[in-house]
């Protein structure tokens, strides 16, 4: 992830460099180095006054944005009244350019399929599942239908549905649904041949999505003879 930052991190500065405005960037995580905090110092330490967040999660929810808030909080905290105040970018769930590499990349892989079934392959749109009293109080579920819709309008595809992955805590608590791997098998039992798994809930291939999708979904399709 941090590598995948950087590389971002430099694009963006290119992209001020040639079209403005000439902003610095700045970098700060939550877990792990370059620590939000040391990040806060070394802006109150440059002089900056005023700064823009761009989380990199796509989706308003606890985890994904009023977190995010909290950390930003903490690090002006720890920094003091030279901390600079701070503002964050929208969730972009819906911006055009998010949209379009979600339909760039579903394309090229809906290409790895034999021509004569392209068209009636299913798309399977996954994000990280979350209890759902948590998804009652945000907007994460119908962001990602949205997203979901856009993407799938663009391709011009009817065939599709959100699903969810990564579930965790106690098995008796409720949390968004369907599974992908419930999904996978119930797409089996009604003559599907053809998937694609679109991990729209991430911007990242993480261990997670690894896991997750490359291992667990790919060889439960493996055993259901589901490509």
């Amino acid at each position: 992830i941090n590598e995948q930052n950087r590389k971002l991190i430099t694009a963006i500065q290119e992209e001020l460099a040639s079209n403005g405005p000439h902003l610095p960037i700045y970098w700060g995580n939550r877990n792990w180095h370059p620590l939000l905090a040391d990040t806060m110092r070394q802006m109150a330490g440059d002089g900056v006054k005023n700064a823009l967040a761009f989380v990199t999660s796509a989706y308003s929810s606890y985890s994904s944005c009023r977190q995010y808030l909290e950390d930003i909080a903490r690090a002006q905290a720890a920094v003091g009244p030279t901390a600079p105040p701070v503002a964050k970018v929208r969730a972009f769930y819906n911006h055009p350019g998010f949209i379009e590499a979600s339909v760039a990349n579903i394309r090229l892989a809906l290409d790895e399929l034999p021509t004569a079934r392209r068209s009636t392959a299913q798309i399977a749109f996954t994000a990280h599942s979350i209890p759902r009293t948590m998804a009652e109080n945000c907007e994460y579920e119908s962001q990602l239908q949205e997203a979901s819709r856009l993407v799938a309008e663009a391709l011009g595809r009817d065939s599709w549905r959100l699903v969810f992955q990564s579930r965790s805590g106690p098995p008796g608590q409720p949390w968004l649904e369907p599974d992908i791997c419930d999904y996978l098998r119930e797409l089996k039992a009604v003559g599907t041949t053809d998937v694609v798994i679109a991990p729209i809930g991430f911007v990242s291939d993480h261990r997670e999505i690894v896991y997750d999708l490359d291992t667990e979904a790919r060889q439960l399709c493996e055993e259901i003879d589901l490509n």
